[in-house]
């Protein structure tokens, strides 16, 4: 069998269809896949008889280009999943992908910022027109909420209960959990959606349906995607400093480790943001402890003293 654009086609249904896998991960799986097929095709290899010596030298020759080890692993993740759905689909009677060494990502730490960047960041976003109190309540809803981007451009309105201070989410496998948020976070979205906001952005005719329950509107009246909110953040980031190491995840990060820092359960803090294990959230208590090591250090009077 020669490895088709079909095969991996039927994989990335039965992903989507089975498993529930979102949009943004299959664009992932596509992209992976689609490195791993053509490197077969030049061998002249196909995936019914691609072995475990052949993957492995696929894997050695990826991590040789410079790609980072977490690329590399995502890389080996889909190809273990593929191998395993030919293998049960009955396309190959083995799976060679089980044999084949996984890839170690060294493990990094979130780097939140302090609380006081997180004001200034806000702050920074004043509340005068409509574009900045529509940026101004992405902030605080991202900070308030701790969720992912994809989360944040998926919500319409029907989404918000703004008198019970909740919001639902759509995570990952669109999985739903419901999310509080604070009174800044609410004055800030009751100022988004009041006369001065979001109802001038709302355009003469909608380019799709969709479009019309969404949450936050860009300037030309269209759902607000992804790369408009990473420019949102960059550009308030770059006003006050902190532009280097800004990025919406790094709000989720930062809600997350102030959550911990204040003394929010863990298990809360792992529903709150949709992590499927407590292992994931665990990393965030982790950060807390270095930085109350950190504080200890720089601030107590004979911390230093030998």
């Amino acid at each position: 069998m020669t490895p088709t654009p079909i095969e991996v086609e039927e994989f990335l249904t039965w992903m989507a269809v089975e498993r529930g896998r979102s949009h943004n991960t299959l664009v992932s799986y596509r992209r992976d896949l689609a490195s791993y097929t053509s490197w077969l095709v030049q061998q002249e290899l196909a995936l019914g008889t691609v072995t475990t010596t052949d993957l492995e030298r696929y894997v050695g020759q990826r991590r040789s280009s410079g790609r980072a080890a977490s690329s590399v692993a995502r890389e080996v993740a889909a190809i273990r999943m593929l191998h395993r759905f030919l293998l049960d689909e009955r396309m190959r009677g083995d799976d060679p992908s089980d044999d084949v060494e996984g890839v170690r990502v060294p493990a990094g730490l979130p780097k939140p910022l302090s609380e006081a960047e997180v004001v200034s960041l806000i702050e920074a976003s004043g509340s005068g027109d409509p574009v900045s109190r529509r940026d101004r309540a992405i902030l605080e809803l991202l900070y308030a909420t701790g969720m992912r981007v994809s989360e944040l451009c998926g919500l319409s309105i029907g989404d918000l209960d703004l008198e019970e201070r909740v919001v639902r989410v759509f995570g990952k496998g669109s999985k739903e959990r419901i999310v509080p948020f604070g009174g800044a976070c609410a004055a800030a979205l009751v100022d988004w959606f009041g006369p001065m906001g979001r109802p001038h952005l709302v355009p003469i005719r909608w380019k799709r349906r969709d479009d019309a329950e969404s949450v936050f509107l860009g300037t030309r009246g269209g759902r607000l995607g992804r790369q408009h909110v990473w420019a949102i953040l960059q550009r308030y980031g770059t006003m006050v400093g902190i532009e280097d190491h800004l990025s919406p995840h790094v709000l989720r990060h930062s809600c997350a480790t102030h959550l911990l820092d204040h003394g929010a359960d863990l298990r809360i803090v792992q529903e709150m943001l949709g992590h499927a294990t407590i292992s994931t959230t665990q990393v965030y208590t982790k950060v807390s402890q270095e930085r109350l090591v950190e504080v200890y250090r720089s601030s107590h009077p004979r911390a230093r003293r030998r």
